[in-house]
């Protein structure tokens, strides 16, 4: 018999590129050439709202129209850069941008997105609550001891006007993002 064909999905909020860029910007000044961080590309830079893990891929067209049909309508979210935060404090894996849910526009996508997907037995939602979130580095593996980071973040206002399902690429340099589907919110 043969094995299903898998693929490893998320949907999250896409930045604007101008936000990108000046996150990448200041990540680079912050964390500069620290060797105990891997730094998230430029590129994906992104706000998870689900994360499904790997899927078959025969449930692309299903999970494709969920997610179409869950944000249909829902207004863009609006998000400011609140600080940066260590996860988890005492012993970080990663460095994230808290983001500040400006009107609940984000909250509102993940919720729709959330139950869409797990109505349709594509994804299992998460019992912690949904916090907006930008992971910008990692913590390099067999790190024991990490500095915190001291630079304030840049303040940013912005706009996340799409939602976008994700297809990731795993390989020993990091994970790649494929954009299969882009959903544009209102305003």
């Amino acid at each position: 018999m043969a094995a299903t064909e898998r693929v490893r999905l998320f949907v999250a909020l896409e930045l604007p590129s101008r936000v990108r860029s000046a996150l990448a910007e200041w990540r680079s000044t912050a964390v500069g050439s620290r060797d105990d961080l891997r730094l998230v590309a430029p590129a994906s830079l992104h706000v998870t709202l689900a994360f499904l893990g790997s899927r078959p891929v025969d449930e692309l067209d299903a999970v494709t129209a969920a997610l179409a049909s869950s944000v249909d309508g829902l207004p863009a979210a609006r998000l400011r850069v609140a600080g940066v935060k260590p996860v988890p404090p005492r012993r970080p894996r990663l460095f994230a941008f808290d983001l500040e849910d400006r009107d609940g526009g984000a909250a509102a996508a993940q919720a729709a997105v959330s139950e869409a997907l797990a109505s349709g037995g594509h994804y299992r939602p998460e019992k912690r609550p949904f916090w907006p979130h930008v992971t910008f580095a990692r913590v390099r593996r067999g790190v024991k001891r990490v500095e915190s980071i001291a630079l304030p973040p840049p303040e940013l206002d912005f706009t996340a006007r799409h939602v976008t399902l994700y297809r990731s690429h795993l390989s020993p340099r990091g994970a790649r993002y494929e954009a299969l589907r882009r959903v544009e919110l209102r305003g």
